[in-house]
């Protein structure tokens, strides 16, 4: 909201972009709302979402054009939505053509990042804003609650329901229901962003890559050792194919890759890629959790509020050493290691060895001991109590 905010008639296209269901259509809708308690017309908002059979006939960048036109009020500001844009062939033309209009100001969504491919980039170069969304935060969840509530059982509802709002919302109906719809939007995504645009034949091996890579969040992770491990299982497939899979869930939002950063060299290395989910309930559907997997669920909780908070997030590459996760703010670089417990003495010194770094920038440990404090420069916290700053 405070980015539609700062941007509101400024002469860019704003593009939210992420996973179906996690609330772009909601923010807008909200923003809309605030538009009309500012004093805008209602006459001067434009909003279509075209997953709705009502815009079924605007679904072509002739058609839609056509429509807006005949709608637009040339002597005052318009504000136009554009929900699920995606599905409008050849939509680009149409947000070009209205975003050279000093009387509009445009607003889209999008659920896959086809719509900003490297070609549609390349078109709206220096013409738009992108606002990425995620499912609720931690702290937004905690926030749907009216009853305080134990961090703890929290934090582990979170993890097994997940955190789509409208998972949120059943789950305080009834958490038998989640579930269900957890699997509903997997499968809307996997079946009709992924399997019917990508044209993928067979879906058994396409479900085969997404178990391996929910399976093994947090771990390297090549096309190649996914490849091999097919194979071995009797689903010949080559590299190239699963990095093409691997590339169809990014752009569906349902993975993350995230790229190596070596620290002494200070620069992104582009080979030995790990993986979060979007949404550790969609593990849940897949994956039989055991309390080895404990740590790293943990880790890609972690991993997704760092997305939240800073632009870039990479893992890190100390010499011999692995850092969980680096990021960098106006200060500077800031390092995080993730571990379920460090009171064992063993875990602690392994923990605290990986920022063996030769600079004075933040280092943080994560951990959810309640213990917290400093050792040597490097800051224990909970985090839990991290999650809800």
């Amino acid at each position: 909201m405070k980015l539609l905010r700062l941007y509101k008639e400024k002469p860019l296209i704003k593009v939210v972009s992420g996973i179906r269901r996690c609330g772009k259509s909601t923010l807008l809708e909200m923003f809309q709302q605030e538009l009309l308690h500012d004093g805008v017309k209602k006459s001067q908002i434009i909003s279509f979402n075209f997953e709705d059979m009502a815009f079924q006939n605007l679904l072509t960048a002739e058609a839609l054009y056509e429509h807006l036109e005949k709608r637009i009020d040339k002597t005052k500001m318009n504000f136009i939505f554009l929900d699920e844009i995606q599905m409008v062939s050849d939509f680009e033309r149409v947000t070009n053509t209205l975003f050279i209009k000093k009387y509009i100001d445009l607003y889209i969504t999008g659920s896959n990042a086809y719509f900003l491919s490297s070609e549609l980039a390349t078109l709206l170069t220096g013409r738009y804003i992108e606002i990425k969304m995620l499912p609720l935060s931690f702290k937004e969840y905690i926030s749907a609650f009216s009853q305080p509530l134990d961090l703890q059982q929290a934090y582990e509802n979170y993890a097994k329901f997940g955190s789509f709002p409208q998972s949120v919302a059943l789950y305080k109906d009834n958490p038998a229901l989640v579930s269900k719809y957890v699997q509903s939007i997997y499968e809307t995504i996997v079946y009709k962003d992924i399997i019917a645009r990508k044209n993928i034949k067979n879906n058994i091996i396409l479900q085969d890559i997404i178990k391996f890579l929910f399976d093994n969040i947090g771990n390297i992770t090549t096309p190649k050792r996914i490849a091999d491990y097919l194979t071995a299982n009797q689903r010949k497939i080559s590299n190239h194919t699963v990095e093409n899979y691997i590339s169809a869930l990014a752009e569906s939002f349902v993975i993350y890759p995230v790229n190596r950063f070596d620290i002494k060299g200070k620069n992104i290395l582009q080979t030995l890629q790990k993986y979060y989910v979007v949404d550790t309930a969609f593990r849940q559907l897949l994956s039989d959790t055991s309390p080895a997997d404990y740590g790293r669920v943990l880790e890609n909780i972690v991993f997704l509020e760092l997305k939240r908070r800073y632009d870039k997030v990479w893992i890190g590459k100390n010499r011999e050493n692995e850092i969980d996760f680096v990021v960098k703010d106006d200060e500077g670089y800031i390092y995080f290691q993730v571990a379920l417990s460090v009171r064992n003495e063993k875990t602690r010194m392994r923990e605290l060895s990986a920022f063996n770094i030769r600079d004075n920038y933040k280092k943080i440990l994560l951990t959810l001991d309640p213990e917290e404090g400093s050792i040597n420069g490097i800051v224990q916290k909970n985090t839990l109590k991290w999650l809800l700053e």
